[in-house]
């Protein structure tokens, strides 16, 4: 019993650590930080590698970095394969964690849209990846909301699949994301800010103002420094 008990405190403390570090991208992805972003990336690269939830981080602010430096293509483009190329690392420990096959099949699918020649290899497994996340687990919240986000962005690279098709995820995702259980702190968690954000974008492309506004104080109280989610806001409110 004394065994179990510490090694489920020290699973506990784990966690803790890289929510941490979770929030540090999170925060610094919000306010749009490029800096902090790039510096939290290079702290990551330089740990001991054998965590995958380090290289899984790591992968995390690469994306995000893509995220915010998504008008310079050639930074968003190197940032996507250091996404990708650190889940390769996080899937040789973990084949079937379907948070990391999610996240690199997101990175896989725009970095096939950036780059023409990657596309051949990177568009198919980009859908294959995100095929076996969703098969794995079909109601995780980061599954649905990185599936939804790739159809919505980028959706010709997502297969053919349809703008409502990527809201009916997003709604998943939400839902999801609401019924996890209060108090549970277990690395990673994510995404519910993004996911009321995407909700209310598809809530404007359907004409319901009303629903968009309560999705965007919703993920305005999670987040209060979501950027993306007050420029919206305010461009509903001068319109």
């Amino acid at each position: 019993m004394a065994g179990l008990f510490a090694a489920t405190a020290s699973s506990a403390a784990n966690d803790a650590h890289w929510l941490d570090i979770e929030g540090q991208i999170q925060y610094s992805y919000y306010t749009e930080d490029a800096r902090a972003l790039d510096n939290l990336a290079a702290q990551l690269d330089t740990k001991q590698p054998g965590e995958p939830l380090q290289d899984y981080y790591a992968a995390l602010a690469y994306y995000r970095i893509a995220l915010t430096a998504s008008a310079d293509t050639q930074r968003a483009a190197s940032a996507l394969e250091s996404c990708i190329a650190h889940l390769e690392q996080v899937l040789q420990a973990r084949a079937e964690w379907a948070e990391a096959l999610a996240l690199q099949g997101a990175c896989l699918g725009w970095v096939a849209e950036i780059k023409p020649l990657r596309a051949p290899f990177a568009g198919p497994r980009s859908r294959t990846q995100l095929g076996r996340a969703l098969k794995i687990e079909p109601r995780n919240p980061r599954v649905l909301l990185l599936d939804g986000w790739l159809i919505f962005e980028h959706p010709h690279v997502a297969g053919g699949a349809s703008q409502a098709q990527a809201c009916r995820e997003f709604a998943s995702a939400v839902s999801a994301f609401e019924v996890a259980r209060p108090g549970e702190e277990r690395a990673p968690e994510w995404g519910p800010a993004e996911g009321y954000t995407y909700q209310a974008r598809c809530a404007l492309q359907r004409g319901d103002a009303i629903a968009a506004r309560d999705a965007l104080e919703r993920a305005l109280l999670i987040a209060p420094d979501l950027r993306a989610a007050r420029q919206l806001l305010k461009q509903m409110t001068a319109s």
